[in-house]
């Protein structure tokens, strides 16, 4: 991915939880569903796990991680991609 032409490395889960948010721009997905995408259906952690992938993928990819404009939470559900 490059950003600001700057080329930023995504780890292997960052890049499938980037790519199910933009498959679906605009929809919520719940952290059930993400981490599905992501870990696949078997994965038997914590499904607070996902909060951490996104904080992280926030870090690079957005230019104000605290105040997200592409990747944003909806409270008590999930995340959704919005585009600029």
């Amino acid at each position: 991915m490059i950003k600001n032409g700057k080329i930023i490395y995504l780890t292997k889960n960052e890049f499938k939880l980037l790519l199910a948010l933009i498959e679906n721009p605009g929809w919520v997905l719940s952290r059930q569903k993400l981490i599905e995408k992501v870990q696949g259906e078997d994965f038997e952690g914590y499904e607070r796990t996902i909060d951490a992938h996104i904080k992280n993928l926030r870090k690079k990819i957005e230019d104000f991680p605290l105040n997200p404009q592409f990747i944003k939470t909806v409270y008590g559900i999930g995340y959704k991609f919005e585009a600029a």
